[in-house]
C-alpha cells in the first residue's frame, strides 16, 4: 500500500542516450512510429522481447533498456544505418515547408482518440476514426490540431471469469511513461486553464502528443490544483460514470478545450466537432465573440456558426447525449448571466421545440443548430440522418435537409499488413505509399501472381493463429485454468482452415449472436471434414450492458462445446493490436448489424484493404462498396424488421455452405483457388483507394474546411460588419415575413406536354416591402408518385423578371426530360445569398398553397 508522505519534490528522469543515438527520444515522442515502418523497426530491433513486453511503447522501452544494450547498438554500424534512415524518414514527414500564405487552422475536437494500443484513451470505432483522421491530416499536411481528453484510466480492460462473464479492470495510466508531454509556458511552468462549475473553479492541465506533423492537445483535471475529488475525477474514465459525470466531461472538452487553444496562442479558422460531445464549444465561441467583438447574441451566433463543422455518427436517437433542464440550469445559469442572455435562449439551441420548457437539451441538436456545415459518415447514413433530423427543417423534403456526407476511411499505413506492403513494393508504382488514394495506383495489383498473394495471406493467418494461441494460453493461465484447458489453448484453430473474423462492440443492434441462431446447422458447417470452418470473435460490452455481457457468455459456452472448441475462439480484451492481427489474418470478415443502425463501420474496410473478403449487411460503408468489393451481401437494401433475423441467419448459412466455403477450398490449378484470388484482388484494387482515410481527409478539406474557412474570413472583415449586417437583415425579414405571400401562380399546362419542350412557370409575389433580391423563389419539379407526392425531384431557381410596387414577378421555364406523370410546386424563402448551406431558410420557407 502506498505511504502518504508530503510534500513530494518531483523530478523527471530521461534515459541517458549515447551521443550516436541522441534523437531516440524525439522519435519515441512522436507516434509517427505507429505507421512509419522504418521507425517502428528501429525500436523493435533494439530489443524485440522488450518491445513486446512494453506494449509496443518506445517511451517505456527506452526507460527500461539497459545502458549496456544502448552502448552496444550505438557501436553497431548496421543499427546506426537503420537509425539514420529512421531519422531521415522522420524529418521527411515532419519538416515539410508549409505553403506560403496558408492561414488555415482546423481545430478538431473528439472525446476519444485511437492512435496506438499503448495509449488507451479510446473505446472503439469513433476513437480509431479520430486517430486515423489526425494521421491522415499529417500525411496530407493539413493545418490541423486535435483536442481531446487524457483519461487517467481510459476505457476498461476486459477480463473473463471462469464462467465466461465479462469483468472490467481499470489500470491507471502513467502519463510520464506514455508518448505525451505536459505543455509548458515560457517560464517552464505547466500550462493550465480554468473553467467554472457549480462547486467552484476547476483547473485543467494541457498535455501534448505529436502525431506526425499534427499536435494533439489533451485535457487533464486529475491535478493537485483541484482539491475536490469530484473535480479531479472528471477525466478518469472514458464513458464511465453517470449523466452528471458526462456533462462535466463535455464542459471540460468543449469549453475547456477552446480556452486551452486560446492560451496556447492558437486561433483556429475552422472548428470541427466530431460527434456532439464537444458541442459546448459552440456556446463558448458565442460568449467570446460577444465579449471581445461586442456582438449581440444573434450576431455572435450567426458569425460563429459560419466556420463550425459537425460530424454526426449516430443513426439512432438513443445514442444522443441528453441533459434535463434542471441539470442544465445547475451548470449554466451563471454562464448565461456572464453572457448576458436568458437561460431559455441557451436551451432553445439544444431543443427540437424551442418553446417546450420540459424538453431535454440535446448535444446533437446544439451542434446542428450552431454549425453551418454538417455531415454524416456514409451516403446511407446521410439519408437516415436527414430523416432523423427532419423536424429541425420541417418545411423541407427529407432529401433537402442540409446534412451532407463524407464516407469514413481507414489510415492505410496503420492497418495494412507489412507482408502485403513488401509485395506492393515489388509490383506497384514506386510512389504507391504517397498515392495510395489514387485508383490508378491499385490497378497494378492485378499483375501480382496469385501464388505470391496467396502465400502472403497464408503467412498472415499462421501469424494470427500463433498470436491467438499465445494469448489464449496466457488468459487461461491467469485465471488458473485446468491442465486440459491450457492444452486446448495451444491447440485451437487450424492454419489451413477457412477462417471467419467477427469483432465489434457487443451492442444489441449489431446482432453478434445471429450466427449462432441455428447451432446444429452451424455445427455442420464448422465441422465439415472436407471444408472445415473456424470463427474468431472479439469485442467488449459496455460495463452497464447486461444483454451484451450475456451474449459474450453465450459465445464462450459454445466455444467450450466438445465438438466446437477447435473451431470457435473468443479473444478477450479487444484492442487495436487484436483488431490489426484479425483484419490482416482472417479469410472472411462478417458484419451483421440491423440495416440503418450502423452509421458507417470501418472494420470491414480494414479487412478489405488486406485482401479479406466481406460478408455483410448492406449498411454503412458496405452499401456503397458491395458491388465492387468481391464480397457477399446478407439480405437486400431493405429496412430492418424483426422477422429478418431468421432470414439473415439462414442467408449466412446458405452462402457459407454453397458458395463461400466451396470457393475457398477450390484447388484447380497448382493448388490455387483462382476465383477466390480474383475476388481478393478485386477487394484490394477497389477498396484500398476508395476507403483510404486520406481520401476522406481530402474531402473534408475541400468540401467543408475550405468553404468554412473562407466564410469566416469574409465575415470577420471590418470588425465583423457582415455579421452585424446579417443579423440586422434577419431581424427585418422576420418583421415582415408573415405578410410575404404568393398572389398568383401558373398557368398549369393544359393537356399532355412533349418531352424536351419548355413549360413556362410564373409566380407573382407580394414582397411586403422587401426587394426581389431579399427572397428566393424556387420551383421543385419531379415525378408524381402513387401517393400524390413529388418524387425524384430537382430544384430550379425562378429569377425575378419585373416589379410593380410591392409585387414582383418571378418566372422561368421547366424542360421535362422524362415522360409520365410530372408536376411541380413553388416555394419562397429568405435569400441568404452569401450563405449557401442555409439556403433555403427552412424556418421561414413558404410553399404556394
Amino acid at each position: 500500500m502506498p505511504f502518504n508522505i508530503q510534500p513530494i519534490r518531483e523530478f523527471l528522469v530521461r534515459p541517458a542516450l549515447p551521443p550516436a543515438l541522441s534523437r531516440m527520444n524525439e522519435l519515441a515522442y512522436n507516434i509517427l512510429w505507429s505507421w512509419e515502418p522504418v521507425i517502428r523497426a528501429l525500436f523493435r530491433r533494439l530489443d524485440p522481447l522488450l518491445w513486446r513486453e512494453s506494449g509496443y511503447n518506445p517511451v517505456i522501452m527506452l526507460g527500461r533498456i539497459s545502458q549496456s544494450a544502448l552502448e552496444k547498438v550505438a557501436a553497431d554500424p548496421r543499427y546506426l544505418a537503420l537509425y539514420k534512415q529512421a531519422c531521415e524518414r522522420h524529418d521527411a514527414n515532419i519538416r515539410k515547408e508549409r505553403q506560403a500564405g496558408d492561414d488555415r487552422l482546423i481545430a478538431y475536437f473528439s472525446t476519444e482518440y485511437g492512435l496506438t494500443e499503448c495509449l488507451p484513451i479510446y473505446s472503439g470505432g469513433l476513437g480509431v476514426l479520430s486517430g486515423d483522421h489526425l494521421k491522415s491530416s499529417s500525411d496530407l499536411d493539413l493545418p490541423l490540431v486535435g483536442v481531446g481528453m487524457l483519461y487517467q484510466m481510459g476505457y476498461f480492460r476486459q477480463v473473463l471469469n471462469p464462467d465466461g462473464w465479462q469483468q472490467e479492470r481499470y489500470p491507471v495510466n502513467d502519463f510520464y511513461s506514455l508518448p505525451v508531454t505536459p505543455v509548458l509556458k515560457q517560464d517552464c511552468s505547466e500550462l493550465k486553464v480554468e473553467i467554472k462549475l457549480p462547486g467552484g473553479p476547476v483547473k485543467i492541465q494541457v498535455w501534448q502528443m505529436n502525431v506526425g506533423r499534427v499536435k494533439l492537445y489533451l485535457l487533464d483535471t486529475n491535478i493537485s490544483d483541484n482539491a475536490n475529488p469530484q473535480d479531479r475525477s472528471i477525466t478518469d474514465l472514458l464513458y464511465g460514470g453517470d449523466v452528471d459525470k458526462r456533462i462535466r466531461q463535455e464542459i471540460v472538452l468543449g469549453i475547456g478545450g477552446l480556452r486551452a487553444l486560446k492560451k496556447l496562442g492558437l486561433e483556429p479558422t475552422v472548428f470541427h466537432m466530431n460527434e456532439g460531445h464537444s458541442a459546448f464549444l459552440a456556446l463558448e465561441r458565442i460568449r467570446v465573440l460577444m465579449q471581445e467583438q461586442k456582438l449581440s447574441f444573434e450576431e455572435a451566433l450567426g458569425a460563429s456558426r459560419q466556420n463550425n463543422v459537425f460530424t454526426t455518427h449516430t443513426p439512432v436517437p438513443a445514442g444522443i447525449d441528453l441533459f434535463d433542464p434542471g441539470m442544465m440550469h445547475h451548470y449554466f445559469q451563471e454562464y448565461c448571466a456572464e453572457m448576458g442572455i436568458g437561460f431559455d435562449q441557451l436551451m432553445a439551441l439544444g431543443r427540437r421545440n424551442p418553446f417546450d420548457p420540459h424538453e431535454k437539451f440535446s448535444m446533437a441538436i446544439l451542434a446542428l443548430k450552431t454549425s453551418a456545415y454538417r455531415n454524416a459518415v456514409s451516403k446511407l447514413h446521410r439519408q437516415i440522418s436527414q430523416e432523423m433530423w427532419h423536424d429541425l427543417w420541417p418545411q423541407l423534403p427529407d432529401w433537402e435537409v442540409p446534412i451532407t456526407s463524407v464516407t469514413n476511411g481507414v489510415h492505410l499505413p496503420s492497418w495494412l499488413n507489412g507482408d502485403l506492403a513488401v509485395l506492393y513494393d515489388q509490383y506497384l508504382a514506386p510512389d504507391w505509399r504517397e498515392r495510395s488514394w489514387d485508383p490508378e495506383v491499385w490497378q497494378q495489383a492485378a499483375e501480382i501472381p496469385d501464388e505470391e498473394l496467396l502465400e502472403v495471406r497464408r503467412r498472415r493467418k499462421r501469424r494470427l493463429i500463433q498470436f491467438i494461441r499465445d494469448r489464449q494460453y496466457a488468459a487461461a493461465a491467469r485465471r488458473k485454468a485446468s491442465a486440459a484447458e491450457l492444452r486446448h489453448a495451444q491447440e485451437v484453430l487450424d492454419p489451413n482452415a477457412f477462417t471467419i473474423g467477427f469483432a465489434r462492440r457487443f451492442a444489441t443492434y449489431k446482432r453478434v449472436t445471429l450466427l449462432f441462431r441455428d447451432i446444429d446447422r452451424l455445427k455442420r458447417i464448422l465441422c465439415n471434414k472436407d471444408r472445415p470452418v473456424q470463427i474468431i470473435i472479439a469485442g467488449k460490452a459496455h460495463p452497464h450492458d447486461q444483454p451484451g455481457k450475456a451474449q459474450i457468455r453465450e459465445i464462450i459456452q459454445y466455444s467450450r462445446d466438445p465438438d466446437l472448441w477447435r473451431h470457435i475462439v473468443f479473444l478477450e480484451d479487444y484492442d487495436m493490436k487484436v483488431a490489426r492481427e484479425m483484419v490482416q489474418g482472417v479469410d472472411l470478415w462478417l458484419n451483421t448489424p440491423r440495416r440503418g443502425e450502423e452509421a458507417c463501420g470501418t472494420s470491414g474496410m480494414k479487412a478489405g484493404i488486406n485482401g479479406v473478403l466481406n460478408l455483410s449487411i448492406l449498411d454503412g460503408w458496405y452499401d456503397e462498396a458491395y458491388e465492387k468489393s468481391g464480397g457477399w451481401a446478407i439480405g437486400d437494401r431493405e429496412d430492418y424488421v424483426e422477422d429478418q433475423d431468421a432470414i439473415h441467419a439462414s442467408s449466412i448459412y446458405y452462402l457459407l455452405e454453397n458458395e463461400i466455403a466451396p470457393l475457398f477450398y477450390e484447388r484447380r490449378e497448382q493448388g490455387v483457388p483462382r476465383e477466390w484470388m480474383r475476388r481478393v484482388k478485386q477487394s484490394i484494387i477497389n477498396l484500398s483507394p476508395q476507403f483510404d482515410c486520406r481520401r476522406m481527409a481530402a474531402e473534408y478539406a475541400a468540401q467543408l474546411y475550405a468553404p468554412a474557412h473562407q466564410a469566416y474570413q469574409d465575415l470577420k472583415q471590418a470588425d465583423f460588419r457582415k455579421a452585424r449586417d446579417r443579423a440586422s437583415w434577419n431581424s427585418r425579414i422576420r418583421e415582415v415575413w408573415d405578410r410575404v405571400r404568393f398572389i398568383e401562380t401558373g398557368p398549369a399546362p393544359v393537356g399532355p406536354v412533349l418531352s424536351g419542350y419548355p413549360v413556362p412557370v410564373r409566380a407573382a409575389v407580394d414582397l411586403a416591402g422587401l426587394t426581389p433580391g431579399d427572397v428566393r423563389v424556387e420551383v421543385v419539379v419531379g415525378r408524381v408518385g402513387s401517393s400524390g407526392h413529388l418524387e425524384d425531384t430537382e430544384v430550379m431557381l425562378l429569377p425575378p423578371k419585373e416589379s410593380n410596387g410591392a409585387v414582383a414577378i418571378f418566372e422561368s421555364e421547366v424542360v421535362p426530360r422524362h415522360t409520365g406523370r410530372l408536376g411541380y410546386a413553388l416555394r419562397i424563402s429568405p435569400n441568404h445569398h452569401d450563405d449557401p448551406l442555409t439556403r433555403p431558410c427552412s424556418a421561414l420557407l413558404k410553399w404556394d398553397q
